[in-house]
């Protein structure tokens, strides 16, 4: 127990330094996916910065009781069937198909993109607990942050080779499931207390928008 509380001190400890790493490696991620060149390496390094990035959170997280790691455990699976249903009848989010970007596919549906959802939900509640809103407005709250979100990755997601969709633009239907699948969540998360205190979490929901932000304005 003493071993592991000495753990936490020191990765808090060190957080400037952590923050330091994740604005370095998405920085050289925002120049590699900048030049054409260089973009295919980079995609195919997708899924390993969405597991960096899970795992830095994981880190500062303050404790994985039973009922953390069954939650997290059906947000993984819970979004994981949606997008499993999703992409392959275009009945929630409207017509489309996943690429290479996000790595392994099982039913034409990466594996990582449980993870995705679930790091996201995360750190969007996180951000929400940094204000004395109550309790409904931040469940909200962060649902209207994975939306804006949302909006940001549609614009680069078709060039990053995550996904691309039939029609022409990204259909309102994808922006109303995924406003809708934010706020279920986040309403698991809120209503059986899991805590989503985290220093480093808001950082990271902040750099990653920004890094999607920044591959908006370059590649289109």
């Amino acid at each position: 127990m003493i071993g592991t509380r000495n753990i936490a001190n020191s990765i808090q400890a060190n957080y400037r330094y952590f923050v330091l790493f994740l604005v370095i490696f998405y920085a050289v991620g925002f120049a590699g996916l900048s030049v054409p060149a260089t973009r295919p390496f980079f995609v195919h390094l997708t899924p390993f910065a969405l597991l960096l990035s899970s795992f830095i959170v994981g880190l500062f997280h303050s404790k994985f009781s039973a009922k953390t790691i069954f939650v997290f455990i059906f947000i993984y699976i819970a979004s994981f069937i949606v997008e499993l249903i999703g992409v392959n009848t275009g009945s929630i989010f409207g017509n489309y198909s996943y690429g290479h970007g996000l790595g392994i596919k099982l039913f034409n549906t990466p594996l990582i993109i449980g993870l995705n959802w679930l790091l996201l939900v995360y750190v969007s509640n996180s951000v929400m607990e940094l204000s004395n809103w109550p309790l409904m407005l931040k469940i909200v709250g962060a649902a209207f942050l994975l939306l804006g979100y949302d909006v940001l990755l549609e614009q680069v997601a078709p060039q990053l080779a995550m996904w691309t969709f039939s029609e022409s633009a990204v259909p309102v239907q994808n922006y109303l499931a995924w406003f809708l699948l934010a706020l279920l969540f986040s309403l698991v998360i809120n209503l059986l207390k899991i805590n989503t205190k985290n220093r480093i979490a808001p950082v990271v929901f902040g750099i990653q928008a920004l890094f999607f932000a920044m591959l908006l304005l370059t590649l289109n």
